[in-house]
This record gives structure tokens, sequence and C-alpha cells, in this order.
């Protein structure tokens, strides 16, 4: 879609055609100002050129607009979420067997939600759940390299060549598997805290690795989703994505390639 100029009417914006400033700003770039003086100086672009003018209107449900190439969610009806998953908690928006799940914890949003891959019931951690399909299938695709990191709390001591070994990859049942990267956190008599991070979303993937190579997991935190992290996030809550977040999550699946 190409964004086209309108005049202003006494009926105001249409359903469909929205002025890209009120667009941006409505997205959490900044003030309306903020995203005139963005425009202005030929830093936005919508559907892959670059827009200096103000009176510019778009399609909000259909337009592709980036700020200094970086891609902006404008849709309205678009939800991405952050949870802290607790252990204990299915990675599924529903059980019949009545046992607790991350659905339970979203129960406040009318929207159809869906999680973005998974966490085991004994692992915690962050979770990402979205009512955008594109955008859950790129995530959760090993193709698309997006790195996830744990913590793993395991029984030690770890040898030192334990990092070289697990980036060559080893060999489970269901195929060969290799980290990003992989290093000791902390260690101390027999137990060691490491971080293990790579692409990949296989069932239990991090704790069938670290057992086969002979450091079975007693505690596995997910801390960081591409550039999402967990930070200080407590377990059990729920809180929207930023702006920014969401941006960079999209340029991590998508950098040069519109909708």
């Amino acid at each position: 879609m190409n964004p086209e100029v309108e005049h202003e009417t006494e009926m105001g914006e249409s359903d469909q055609q929205v002025r890209l400033q009120k667009v941006l700003a409505a997205a959490g770039v900044g003030s309306r100002r903020a995203c005139e003086d963005l425009i202005a100086h030929g830093r936005v672009s919508v559907d892959g050129r670059v827009v200096t003018q103000l009176g510019v209107r778009v399609d909000p449900r259909q337009a592709v607009v980036r700020v200094d190439e970086q891609r902006i969610e404008i849709r309205p009806d678009v939800i991405y979420l952050a949870l802290n998953k607790p252990r204990g908690v299915l990675s599924a928006m529903s059980d019949d067997r009545g046992r607790p799940t991350v659905g339970d914890m979203v129960r406040g949003y009318s929207q159809r939600l869906f999680h973005i891959g998974r966490l085991d019931a004994d692992s915690e951690g962050l979770l990402l759940l979205t009512n955008d399909g594109e955008f859950a299938h790129r995530l959760s695709h090993p193709s698309f390299g997006v790195r996830k990191t744990y913590l793993a709390d395991v029984f030690g001591p770890v040898d030192r060549g334990l990092a070289a070994r697990l980036r060559r990859g080893i060999e489970l049942d269901d195929g060969p598997v290799r980290v990003d990267s992989f290093r000791v956190v902390q260690s101390h008599g027999g137990r060691a805290l490491v971080e293990v991070v790579l692409h990949e979303g296989r069932n239990r993937i991090v704790r069938r690795m670290l057992a086969a190579v002979g450091h079975p997991v007693s505690r596995l935190v997910r801390t960081a989703v591409g550039p999402v992290l967990l930070g200080q996030q407590t377990p059990g809550t729920v809180r929207a994505l930023t702006t920014r977040e969401v941006s960079a999550l999209w340029n991590a699946v998508d950098p040069a390639t519109d909708r």
C-alpha cells in the first residue's frame, strides 16, 4: 500500500486513513510534534518509501512503517505480552484436567491470545504471548535464529571443555543440537549455575542436552527471548512489551522485508 496525501475535511480522519504523525504517536514513538520532526527530517518510511510530507495518511492495519529503519508496530488491534511463568504452570491456554495454565493468567484480555513457543511445566521464566500469528510463527521457527537465554542450576563441577563441546554440537535421540553460547556463571561445591543460549525450541531441549553431557538440571529459568529480557519482573505477572521491544523483535525476524 502506498501512502497518499489527502486534504483535511470537516469530517476529520477516515476509518482507514490516519495521519502518519498521529499513527506514530499512538504507537508510542513520541509526542505528535516529535513525530512530525522525524517525518520532516526524512527518518520515517512507509512501505519502503521515505516520507517527508506531514499531510501523508496511512492505513495502520496495512502499512509497514519504519523509523530510522527500525520497524514500528502500528496496528491498533495487536497485543504483545511478556509473562514470567512460574514453576508448575503449563504452557497452554487451557487444560481439561484443571491444571494451572498461562491462559489462566491472561483471562482479562478479550482477544484470543496464544503463547510463542513453550516452557515445560517444571521450568520458569520469560514466555511471550500475542494475537499476531505471523509474529508468533517467525519468533518460534528456528530458521529465523531468535536466541533464547536460560539460566540452569546443574549438578557440577563443569568441565572447562564443555562449552566448546556444546558449541560443536551433540547428538540426541531426535537429532543433533548445539548451543550458540555457554558459560559458567558461578560454581560452588557440587553445583553450578550455567547460562545457555540457543535458537531452537524442541521439547525440553535444554534439560535433555545438559543431562546428556552429565549435568542434570534442577532448576531452569528462561531469562531472555532475543532482545526482550525478563529482568526483575515478578513471577506470575504479565506486562505489555514496549514499542522498542516489539520493534527490536520484528527487526530480529524481518530486518528488510515488509509484510
